[in-house]
This record gives C-alpha cells, sequence and structure tokens, in this order.
C-alpha cells in the first residue's frame, strides 16, 4: 500500500493514454492498422486518413527519397508524428532569443516521435537513399495548413 499525499491530482489515465506521441507510436506498432493502406507515389508524397474522432486525426504517410512537405504550420492545432521505418528529416523554422531566425534540423529514425504545439514551422523531408514511413496524429482543432518560407532575415514568413 502507499498512501497519496493531500492535495494531489491525479492525472487521469485515458488523457495520458490520448497523447498525440503516444497515439502515434501506438499505431506505428500495429501494422494490422495501416499496413494494407500503405503505398508509394512517385509523384508525390503519399497518405491516408486512418482515423478521424472529434478529438484527432491519425494519417499515414509514405516518403519515397527526395519527397517533402512545404515549410507549414498546422495552425492551432498540437501533434505529433512517429517514424515506422526509413528516416526522415525535420526542419524547424522559428525565431531565436536574440530575435534572428533559426533553424534547427533534426534527423528520425524508425522509433522516435517529434511533437509540435501550435503555429509550430517545420517541413518534413526524405534526405535518405530508402523509402520512409510516419504516422502522424493532428489533434480536432487542425483546420488548414499555412504555407510558409524562411526568410534568412526576418526568419519564417507566412506565404
Amino acid at each position: 500500500m502507499f498512501a497519496v499525499p493531500p492535495n494531489t491530482i491525479a492525472v487521469d489515465a485515458t488523457r495520458a493514454a490520448a497523447h498525440p506521441a503516444r497515439i502515434a507510436m501506438n499505431v506505428a506498432a500495429d501494422r494490422s492498422r495501416w499496413g494494407h493502406l500503405l503505398r508509394y507515389d512517385p509523384a508525390e508524397r503519399y497518405t491516408a486518413l486512418l482515423e478521424r474522432t472529434p478529438d484527432h486525426e491519425i494519417w499515414l504517410m509514405s516518403w519515397l527519397p527526395g519527397q517533402r512537405t512545404e515549410l507549414h504550420d498546422h495552425g492551432g492545432a498540437t501533434g505529433a508524428f512517429a517514424v515506422v521505418s526509413g528516416v526522415l528529416a525535420e526542419r524547424v523554422a522559428r525565431l531565436g532569443e536574440n530575435g534572428r531566425p533559426v533553424e534547427l534540423v533534426h534527423a528520425l529514425t524508425a522509433g522516435q516521435t517529434r511533437v509540435f504545439g501550435p503555429h509550430y514551422v517545420h517541413q518534413v523531408i526524405n534526405e535518405g537513399p530508402d523509402p520512409a514511413v510516419s504516422i502522424h496524429v493532428f489533434d480536432g482543432e487542425r483546420r488548414d495548413m499555412p504555407r510558409y518560407r524562411m526568410d534568412y532575415a526576418v526568419g519564417p514568413v507566412r506565404d
């Protein structure tokens, strides 16, 4: 037995389980949920909606070498993505503490996830020699996907 200190608030187990990164990792690990939908399109990155609820959307994406998104955000949405196979690069554009533009690049391999919040500007690219697969989870606030360009004098600028 253990004692719970007074005024302690327990985290709702269902809420913790619903974190976008946890959902993305669980779906990525369960190939039976998406394997039959997996395709590769030489003309553009392939996407398939796996699930839509009032709380979130789950997408399967496949990436041939060189395929990428534009520099974009997901409006007011939060979310996460998990790499199932291959290697993806995430290029993040933001203003640094000194007000100067900063670009960060994260190399992601199978089993790794990235989390993003509202107005998080990024680009995802398959820079590797092999195809890649990823699972993306967005909360219910995703309405649009504004595109940006990187202006090295002022940082990410909405197109």
